[in-house]
């Protein structure tokens, strides 16, 4: 397999999560009166209007550098003015699950391809094929089990502590810096530091890979 050919059927999966993640929370938020991802043209197929610079890039090789097995991210979230939906509490938790419940459909779909794949006829596009579908299976999984985490920005501190209407849980899911600095210390320096001690501190693996590799087994 080439390495153009790998990083196709690695990185492609990758895109394809992380755009309908966010697609998919701006069409909620606009079918629930929030139109702001529209006017914004971030309800575009086009991944270069959602790249972000840090979910995109930068977290992903930091994965591939530190050889941690698996690479997830995010793309640029698309704006959404929780004021305009039609009831703010209870549609902040319906928008912040589209994105997980729309990566959950696309590991399902994913998992039937590499099913349907065994009938392709040529051995090398059904190897191709397989592995691709692989990856948008895992990838999916993977990207709606980091979002479910409830560490901002990601969607799991709106559903779990966004309808909670008092100071403390508005600034907990607004501490956006803090929480990717969160992110990097749990995925990185500890793990690291554990390490040196020969102490299994990894904990996206516990809290991410290990369930991602059961709900694999039980689709596949």
């Amino acid at each position: 397999m080439t390495t153009v050919l790998s990083i196709i059927i690695t990185f492609i999966p990758v895109i394809i999560a992380i755009v309908a993640h966010e697609l998919a929370h701006g069409w909620v938020a606009k079918a629930l009166g929030d139109d702001t991802a529209a006017r914004a043209r971030r309800l575009s197929l086009n991944p270069l209007r959602h790249i972000d610079l840090f979910g995109t890039i930068i977290l992903p090789a930091l994965f591939v550098l530190a050889k941690a097995g698996f690479i997830f991210g995010w793309a640029k979230p698309v704006p959404v003015n929780f004021n305009n939906l039609r009831h703010p509490r209870r549609d902040m938790i319906l928008v912040s699950s589209a994105g997980i419940l729309m990566n959950f459909y696309l590991a399902l779909v994913g998992a039937l391809f590499v099913y349907l794949s065994s009938f392709i006829p040529s051995l090398f596009w059904q190897g191709i094929s397989s592995v691709f579908f692989l990856n948008l299976t895992a990838f999916n999984i993977i990207l709606a089990l980091f979002n479910l985490l409830p560490i901002p920005p990601l969607d799991g501190s709106k559903i779990f502590f966004g309808w909670i209407e008092r100071p403390w849980a508005v600034n907990y899911i607004n501490s956006e810096k803090q929480g990717l600095a969160a992110i990097v210390i749990l995925a990185f320096i500890i793990p690291s530091l554990g390490s040196a001690f020969n102490l299994n501190l990894n904990i996206f693996n516990w809290f991410i890979i290990t369930p991602t590799r059961a709900l694999m087994s039980l689709l596949l």
